[in-house]
């Protein structure tokens, strides 16, 4: 049984569409991932909000001592070189 996809017109920048083609990359498939990739993304970024926000209701927004905190300790996570899974 064949299943009919919708279409959609896309615009790329002349150099991406270029670059694409001299790959011989299937722009459909990249795209359809790219897609997908996007609304993961966006529904992990809003069930973090909810999460956040059941948090909040929970135990109370943070001070500024500990906003503070969160920060420095980020600050210094990121700087660290990422380690390596074996």
């Amino acid at each position: 049984m064949l299943r009919r996809m919708a279409r959609m017109q896309v615009d790329l920048p002349d150099g991406l569409y270029e670059e694409i083609k001299a790959r011989g990359l299937p722009a459909s498939k990249l795209l359809q991932k790219a897609v997908s990739a996007e609304l993961r993304r966006l529904d992990l970024l809003a069930e973090t909000d909810r999460y956040v926000a059941d948090l909040i209701a929970e135990v109370g927004a943070p001070s500024a001592a500990q906003r503070k905190r969160a920060a420095t300790v980020a600050r210094r996570l990121s700087r660290r070189p990422p380690r390596q899974v074996v």
